[in-house]
């Protein structure tokens, strides 16, 4: 952090793993950026990062207030033995689920209760069944310890990466920020991420005026975590497998200043129908910022992947496991490869929307998941503090469509430069596909 950004709070997660380190770090390089930006017409401001406000958002910022959030996991999902460890299945998704029961041998229509998948689970190898799992399409992770994951294959190509890839692109139309208290202001943002760590960061995005359209497919949804991260965004739906769909997302990227996905290496180019050249071609200027689970070199770069996920390759669930003396994979308090990582692609796309006011030019950046694991376990132990505490009773009030909220107060307190959201929380494909 810059010798200007100041610190609130005592709070720290009880962890492993410097969790509210990683927390404050992360959403002070985001914040520092928006500094950045106001200070091309106005002093440089300062920057607070409250630590108990930062852990407290890392885990929820929304308080449903006389209703209750679905739950997060599909019965079968997490954690299972297996003959000669554990493995994760990840199956909220239904062609994940479906893969996985395909790996498992059952039948579309068969019992597939956890209790029967579980025994299922048992009769096979961790390394086997998840190789089986990501070849049926599914997704799925065995528990290895850290020293297995540094002599990994996809270990060691992550372990040389840069927390972030950068490349120029083009050079277009020179942006221009917004005034000190909106400085985002008139900035498109384009979001084509799910959960968790791109509506992260096009959630911070939005809290300093960005306009943020999130376009999901038709069937989409993630009903557990929609009310807290759609805050301050628009929610459309599009069907780009079709040619009409696919043709009105290229017309809605050719106004777009930031284009943030999480789309495997490959994946967007086939659905647009477009490289990154070809994108950066229909919109001159444009900032990209794209997101994968295990890094994106090595040969697990386009794998499917998600923040819990990473924790059982990566060691960090053996490590949780061993520190906190139980017998069962202990990730980390809250998914916070998720969060990080989504306050890193913030803090890339407000710099790149800083150079292009600059320069003219847009570009790439390039996270991962599992580079921000890298990241975690090098960062400095926390202090011995006690637990953070979230202060929902000062927490605002929110109409959210499903009920009545409460939202935290920000993380992030910039001189002149408030972080407040226009608009509440919404359901995906409330909203009409346009500007």
């Amino acid at each position: 952090m810059r010798p200007t950004t100041q610190l609130a709070g005592a709070g720290s997660f009880a962890s492993a793993f410097p969790v509210t380190r990683l927390a404050v770090e992360s959403i002070a390089l985001a914040a520092e950026a928006i500094a950045d930006v106001v200070g091309l017409d106005s002093p440089s401001p300062g920057v607070v990062i409250d630590r108990d406000l930062a852990s407290s958002w890392f885990a929820a910022s929304l308080r449903p207030d006389g209703w209750e959030l679905p739950p997060v996991w599909d019965p079968i999902a997490g954690d299972h033995p297996t003959a000669d460890g554990w493995i994760r299945l990840h199956t909220n998704a239904p062609r994940h689920r479906r893969a996985a029961l395909a790996a498992l041998g059952f039948a579309p229509d068969g019992d597939t209760s956890r209790e029967v998948v579980a025994d299922a689970v048992s009769r096979w190898t961790a390394d086997e069944l998840e190789t089986a799992v990501v070849d049926a399409g599914g997704a799925a992770a065995a528990m290895r310890d850290v020293a297995d994951w540094a002599v990994h294959p996809q270990g060691r190509a992550v372990a040389t990466e840069p927390l972030v890839h950068r490349s120029v692109g083009s050079s277009g139309e020179p942006g221009r920020p917004g005034p000190a208290h909106r400085p985002l202001g008139g900035v498109r943002v384009l979001d084509l991420t799910r959960v968790l760590a791109g509506p992260v960061a096009t959630r911070f995005l939005a809290g300093f005026g960005a306009e943020v359209l999130r376009i999901d497919p038709p069937e989409w949804d993630e009903p557990a975590v929609v009310p807290d991260v759609t805050l301050g965004k628009r929610c459309a739906r599009l069907d780009a497998r079709t040619d009409d769909g696919r043709a009105h997302l290229r017309r809605l990227l050719a106004d777009t200043d930031v284009l943030v996905h999480g789309y495997r290496p490959g994946a967007l180019d086939t659905l647009l129908g477009l490289d990154a050249e070809g994108r950066a071609d229909l919109r001159p200027g444009l900032v990209e910022v794209s997101l994968d689970a295990y890094g994106w070199t090595g040969p697990w770069s386009s794998r499917r992947g998600f923040d819990s996920l990473v924790q059982m390759s990566s060691g960090i669930a053996e490590a949780g496991m061993r520190w906190a003396g139980r017998d069962v994979p202990t990730p980390l308090p809250v998914q916070a490869l998720d969060h990080a990582t989504g306050y890193l692609m913030a803090a890339e796309a407000i710099d790149g929307f800083r150079t292009r006011c600059e320069t003219g030019c847009g570009g790439v950046r390039r996270v991962s998941l599992a580079r921000t694991a890298v990241w975690l376990c090098e960062l400095p132990a926390d202090d011995d503090a006690p637990s953070p505490e979230a202060p929902w009773s000062v927490a605002a009030y929110e109409a959210t469509p499903w009920g009545p909220a409460r939202r935290l107060p920000p993380p992030v307190t910039i001189t002149g430069t408030p972080m407040r959201w226009d608009l509440a929380a919404s359901a995906l494909g409330s909203a009409d596909p346009r500007w």
